[in-house]
């Protein structure tokens, strides 16, 4: 993620208000060249599956948390390499892709170890007895590449000490020397490569040669010894000896590694623990995806996220009090809300927030696609109930009007297909059903410090209802449970009757009653959770809680 990457997200439980204003506005800042991305915080309901699909719009991408995680910043490059690469071949990967560490991968890409420059440099610098027992065990194969050299025999049977000795010319011939499993580095002598063959070396290596003679080759089949001619010089051969040592014989198999679902703020506090300076990050199948460092954690931000349709903390993303909140645009009321710095702030009294985004594109002269006014319009008619609730305004009229010009959609006949689709109940609904329907549309709210959860179904026939009422009763009752709630309410609303029965449970239920008269009965004109049931109810909780 860049950090001037823009995330526009509507409420949780989201509605078509909520994803539309997220995908419009989302657009409208790119249009005004920001990086903006449309995010929702949970699945979105048949209505807004149904505008979507018939305007040709993808479900905006699911946002679970407003800090960021290793996914989401920059790493450096994965850069890796297999278990039998050469000490030489990681210290030139290392060169090329100025790389201080590289995984170590199996071939199914899981990660085996790490190679650090310090673990290289600890061969060179360090204690020689690491090297002759490192030595030992590398393959005869990786010391020729290595050396640029040539196999001539492979013995049957390897027997190496790790110990590399350097043959030179003189009248002791080989006397004075101890060879015995010993790689020998020697030129272009074929009496003294006999002699060391004989003398039980276990590889010969020959330098400033192209050549082997017979009985060279005769007497390394008898003494078990094999032969390489090396393609470099003496001093250079015995140097990068120690270099074709195959990584997995020195590298990390203990490591400190991040999942790239962590958090950064977490990773950060984990690093405190260690010394390292940079760190493998592995995805969901444990294959490495890439390298965080310090430099990176303490570069990395949060979310920059903009709220649209709502603005309680509580209604919004997890983590969203440690994001950078930028902007908020809304048409709720306004409650304990606070930032660190100022923000821009768009508050408006008026049915949709998507009325509110669609003034700012004429505000702003951006010109709205025909398929994003139909979705635009569709919000507008989802939220105020085809014009009906109490909060719509003249202004929403208007500005539906001219979204329906610009789409070619009939307004009515829009709104009789969404309504269609959502508003049925069947008598026979199972409870898990219902249980969906309820959830879907639920906001919490805090009224006089008791925890207040309102849903809002919309049906068209209110005989089904009445069916299932005790179904219902009983679902609330569950819910102050699952929700630590003192009172859990849902409001049947009734688009052809224009009213709601509303149905509560908790041990405030009471308050329910004192501001909207009898229990289960029907309330005449009451349309809108947020112009007359939260405010009503709120107002009893500050008189009475």
């Amino acid at each position: 993620m860049k950090n001037d990457e823009i995330y526009v997200i509507g409420h949780k439980k989201p509605d078509s208000d909520s994803i539309v204003s997220a995908i419009a506005y989302a657009y409208l800042l790119n249009q005004c060249g920001k990086k903006a991305v449309a995010g929702r915080l949970g699945d979105i309901n048949e209505e807004t599956a149904y505008l979507l699909d018939r305007f040709g719009y993808e479900e905006p991408v699911l946002i679970e948390d407003a800090r960021v995680r290793l996914s989401e910043i920059e790493l450096k490059q994965a850069d890796h390499i297999l278990p039998d690469t050469t000490i030489f071949e990681a210290k030139e990967i290392m060169n090329q892709n100025q790389a201080r560490i590289l995984g170590v991968l199996d071939q199914d890409q899981k990660l085996l170890g790490v190679v650090t420059r310090s673990d290289l440099a600890l061969l060179g610098m360090g204690d020689t007895a690491l090297g002759i027992d490192l030595l030992k065990e590398t393959p005869i194969e990786l010391m020729a590449k290595t050396i640029e050299g040539k196999i001539i025999y492979k013995a049957d049977e390897h027997h190496v000490n790790g110990k590399v000795s350097i043959i030179a010319l003189c009248k002791t011939k080989l006397e004075r020397y101890e060879i015995q499993d010993r790689i020998v580095i020697i030129g272009d002598d074929p009496q003294g490569q006999k002699e060391s063959i004989e003398k039980g070396a276990g590889i010969l290596i020959a330098v400033w040669t192209d050549h082997i003679e017979e009985d060279v080759l005769k007497a390394a089949r008898e003494h078990n010894c094999s032969i390489i001619i090396s393609g470099i010089g003496s001093m250079n051969t015995s140097r990068y000896l120690y270099f074709s040592i195959p990584v997995k014989l020195i590298m990390q198999k203990k490591i400190t590694y991040f999942k790239e679902d962590e958090f950064v703020e977490d990773v950060m506090i984990k690093m405190r623990d260690t010394t390292f300076n940079t760190y493998p990050v592995l995805d969901k199948k444990d294959c490495l995806i890439g390298y965080v460092s310090r430099y990176h954690i303490m570069n990395a931000q949060n979310k920059n996220i903009i709220m649209v349709d709502h603005n309680e903390f509580s209604q919004s993303v997890n983590g969203i009090e440690k994001a950078n909140l930028l902007e908020v645009i809304d048409h709720h009321r306004i409650h304990n809300f606070s930032t660190l710095s100022p923000i821009a702030f768009r508050n408006e009294i008026i049915g949709s927030t998507a009325s509110i985004i669609t003034s700012m594109f004429f505000e702003r002269h951006i010109e709205i696609p025909e398929n994003l006014a139909g979705l635009l319009l569709g919000a507008i008619i989802s939220d105020g109930l085809n014009f009906q609730s109490p909060t719509t305004t003249k202004k929403d009229t208007e500005l539906a009007q001219q979204l329906a010009m610009i789409s070619h959609e009939d307004a009515d006949a829009l709104a009789y297909k969404m309504f269609s689709i959502t508003m049925n109940l069947p008598k026979n609904i199972s409870k898990e059903e219902l249980i969906q329907r309820i959830e879907a549309d639920m906001k919490t709210f805090d009224m006089k410090g008791s925890k207040v959860l309102i849903s809002q179904v919309f049906i068209l026939d209110l005989s089904s209802v009445r069916s299932i009422k005790e179904k219902v009763q009983e679902i609330l009752e569950e819910m102050t449970i699952k929700y630590n709630g003192d009172l859990v309410i849902v409001a049947f609303t009734s688009i052809k009757k224009k009213g709601s029965i509303l149905y509560g449970a908790g041990s405030k239920e009471n308050l329910l009653w004192q501001t909207f008269g009898k229990k289960n009965v029907f309330v005449k004109d009451l349309l809108s959770r947020k112009k007359q049931i939260v405010p009503d109810l709120t107002q009893t909780f500050n008189k009475f809680s």
